[in-house]
């Protein structure tokens, strides 16, 4: 098995979505040696590592021969010398991290990324989100600074996986659930095993949410609630394969969220048009082909002004 295999899948992910050929090619790459997942997750850390150690550029080693070097890349640290080198190359410029380097996870306007961690972990993270990651000995700590994200969390009793959104906290230790920021308050929705959410200062409360449960916990320490999401799970997560499915949503419902996802925006002209209900499955980076489809099925009239597509009765 080759560690720079290893090291150029994980700058490969750490640069944006992979096309479908490259996740297939991934998938491939990971079923033919089950040791390489693990090497993938190391080459992950490693990179972690090598953007929190970026004073590098400015101080390179005695046995360095570039003139410049601003050239080392986390590339040249991790490809040719395999992913234990570029760390040791690190610690031999005396750049000690007294802390885990945290894993930065953006995503732009309709990117959604499928991010593997390094405790074995995999992240989701949705259109316009801000992740942070950091890996200790004795807790995993996540986040969530805007949009987001999906987490199906690697079982590790000894260390705990936090996930901070705004002032609510969500704990868990091998199990998977969803965590979306809004002005006042984040969604829940456990998808398996068990969460306990509280609002910070007010740890006395734990609650716990189980799979097939959702809540919407609220930064001013409201009792949290939780209801059965039985039927809507797939349907909220289906994002993460770029689809909105509707049951009987609003149309108002629709637009508001296919406009997370793009820079030209829908706009609905008539609100009793906004009322009406919606079934099936839709592209969440077609705005156009929604509003044909509405068109189509509602009799709605369909103008599109620049960035803005307009519809009306």
């Amino acid at each position: 098995m080759n560690d720079d295999d290893a090291a150029r899948w994980a700058i490969r992910l750490g640069e944006g979505a992979l096309t479908s050929a490259e996740e297939q090619a991934l998938d491939d790459w990971l079923r033919a040696d089950e040791r390489r997942q693990g090497a993938l997750l190391r080459a992950e850390a490693a990179l972690a590592y090598l953007d929190r150690g970026r004073a590098l550029a400015d101080a390179p080693t005695e046995t360095s021969n570039d003139d410049d070097p601003s050239v080392w890349t986390r590339r040249r640290f991790l490809i040719g010398g395999s992913t234990l080198a570029g760390l040791t190359a690190i610690g031999a410029t005396g750049f000690i991290l007294t802390r885990p380097a945290p894993i930065e996870i953006r995503t732009a306007l309709g990117e959604i990324r499928r991010v593997p961690l390094p405790d074995g972990s995999v992240a989701s993270v949705n259109t316009a989100s801000d992740v942070a990651v950091t890996m200790a000995d004795k807790r995993r700590d996540v986040r969530l600074n805007d949009g987001e994200a999906w987490f199906q969390v690697a079982h590790d009793k000894s260390r705990p996986f936090v996930v901070e959104a705004g002032k609510v906290r969500i704990q868990a230790v091998g199990t998977a659930f969803s965590v979306r920021r809004h002005d006042k308050g984040i969604d829940v929705l456990v998808t398996e095993g068990v969460v306990e959410a509280w609002v910070e200062g007010h740890e006395g409360q734990r609650t716990r949410i189980a799979a097939g449960s959702k809540s919407f916990i609220t930064d001013d320490a409201r009792p949290i609630k939780v209801a059965s999401a039985d039927g809507a799970i797939d349907r909220t997560l289906s994002w993460r394969t770029g689809e909105l499915a509707l049951n009987g949503e609003s149309l108002d419902y629709a637009v508001a969220e296919l406009n997370r996802y793009n820079a030209r925006k829908i706009v609905i002209d008539t609100p009793a048009l906004g009322r009406e209900s919606l079934v099936g499955y839709f592209r969440v980076d077609q705005p156009e082909a929604f509003g044909q489809a509405i068109g189509a099925t509602m009799r709605a009239r369909l103008r599109v002004e620049g960035d803005t597509i307009h519809l009306s009765q």
